[in-house]
């Protein structure tokens, strides 16, 4: 008898490896339809990318398939069990509880990605929840997370963003949406714990085994595939961080459940980049004590991963004690790993080619002074690439950055004699510059003018026009350089809120 052909969805093609695991690591759960479920839009680079036809995914077929009306045919639609130390507190049954992974889908580069709809209902860990979103969040999401791809960072994708034709309730009636999230991996540290605090330990080796295989096929060749894991996550992750603080960037929730395994930056939550630079800088609405501020975000990743290690622990050696050794060693290595991809991205911002004693506290110094006398990060960054050759006006721009400009001279004079040791002509340490430091990042204030205008007046013109400059930072946008300037004093956002 001749094999029945499988079934390929016109719209979008999908595989599940996860749903290959053990029952125990998900619940089986489809999206629940909207009523009227309207493509507000498509990341059609992105669609691109992944070698999907863009007309099907924007055709009334296609909507429904994005709004979760439609199941694809062969999809295996699922929600995540995962637990999580929230704030510091661990909470043993989280889960996907407004979000279904519908399957996976292979790049063009030939890696296989997941395709996430986050507002797709209730599943059995939305807890009392709704299972929905809002279009503010969900719009926030895209945007910073497409900043994030722009701006060379790990990171989710957003594929497309819909409105569902309902309303969701945050306080106040707010319109429903969906994002359709694109990721290398959705497990996290917490999926990890969620078995390991279970005293499920074959669970735990089950898993390892899934992520070597998906994402880590290299750790195979290690004398000891989970160390080599760890070891390759604790990379990951000290240069994620790194990255994230080198734009000014603050998760705001950098709970374990927020902690990708595969080093993206994931759940795009109460996250803000900085205007004005203080290292104690906390947007969050919900981070009281500033557990997740901007100069904490380094040392909350140390604490994440020693959560993944002690779930890897047992499989890390028979000997408990050469285990917990193991363990310890690999967690150790963040640190030194953290701090020279942060270092050699400051020197790198500054301009220098090399390293030479004092460099390091040459950087630390602007930092200091920019804190001091309210620089704003971004800004003061950009305006060094131009400040190189010592044009009087770009030097004015950047001195007015600075409450004391008197106190930025001064370390511009140390600045400039160290530059000067270089033989790099000023061109090209302008050009090498111009492509660390943005221009350009999705400011607190503009991304609240484009959810506003989304939601209060159906108008997406502000989030097209945020979306041209971040999506491609590092360049120079004349018809849309207000979206570079700070915010005034009327227009500061302080905090920023949850999705949820």
């Amino acid at each position: 008898m001749s094999a029945i052909p499988r079934t390929v969805d016109p719209v979008l093609a999908l595989e599940s490896t996860y749903a290959q695991l053990p029952a125990s690591f998900y619940s089986r759960v489809a999206p629940t339809p909207v009523a009227k479920p309207r493509l507000l839009r498509l990341n059609r680079a992105l669609a691109e990318r992944l070698g999907l036809d863009a007309r099907a995914l924007a055709s009334e077929a296609g909507v429904a398939v994005l709004a979760g009306n439609r199941v694809p045919d062969g999809a295996r639609p699922l929600a995540m069990a995962y637990a999580g130390h929230q704030f510091g507190g661990f909470v043993p049954s989280l889960g996907d509880g407004r979000a279904v992974l519908l399957g996976e889908v292979v790049d063009r580069d030939g890696v296989r990605r997941d395709i996430h709809l986050k507002g797709a209902g209730r599943t059995p860990y939305s807890r009392g929840g709704d299972g929905r979103a809002a279009l503010g969040p969900v719009l926030r999401e895209y945007v910073i997370s497409e900043a994030m791809a722009g701006l060379g960072i790990a990171t989710t994708r957003a594929l497309a963003m819909l409105e569902t034709g309902e309303q969701v309730y945050r306080e106040v009636p707010q319109p429903g949406a969906i994002l359709v999230r694109v990721a290398a991996g959705h497990v996290r540290v917490g999926t990890f714990e969620y078995f390991h605090h279970r005293g499920d330990s074959a669970a735990v080796r089950t898993l390892a085994d899934h992520v070597i295989a998906r994402h880590y096929p290299d750790c195979t060749q290690a004398a000891n595939r989970y160390r080599a894991l760890l070891d390759a996550v604790v990379a990951r992750q000290a240069d994620l961080i790194a990255r994230w603080m080198l734009v000014g960037f603050i998760h705001g929730v950098m709970n374990t459940d927020n902690t990708s395994i595969t080093g993206e930056t994931i759940d795009y939550g109460p996250c803000a980049f900085m205007d004005t630079f203080h290292p104690q800088t906390v947007y969050s609405s919900i981070d009281h004590a500033g557990r997740y501020a901007y100069d904490q975000q380094a040392r909350i990743g140390w604490w994440n991963l020693a959560q993944l290690a002690g779930c890897l622990q047992p499989l890390l050696a028979d000997d408990e004690q050469a285990a917990l050794a193991s363990a310890r060693e690999a967690v150790n290595a963040y640190a030194p790993a953290f701090e020279s991809a942060w270092h050699a991205g400051l020197l790198a911002k500054i301009g220098l080619a090399t390293t030479r004693d004092g460099d390091h506290e040459l950087a630390f110094a602007l930092l200091s002074c920019m804190s001091a006398h309210k620089a704003d990060f971004t800004n003061t960054f950009r305006g060094l690439c131009d400040a190189v050759a010592g044009d009087p006006a770009s030097d004015a721009e950047l001195r007015a950055l600075f409450d004391d400009a008197p106190a930025f001279d001064a370390w511009a004079v140390r600045w400039r004699a160290r530059l000067a040791a270089e033989a790099r002509g000023d061109a090209a340490r302008r050009a090498a510059m111009r492509a660390v430091n943005p221009a350009y990042t999705p400011r607190n204030h503009r991304v609240q003018q484009a959810i506003d205008a989304a939601v209060l007046a159906r108008d997406l013109a502000p989030l097209e026009d945020l979306l041209t400059v971040v999506v491609a930072p590092f360049e120079d946008h004349p018809s849309l350089a207000a979206l570079a300037a700070p915010p005034l004093p009327h227009e500061v956002v302080r905090q920023t809120f949850c999705g949820t």
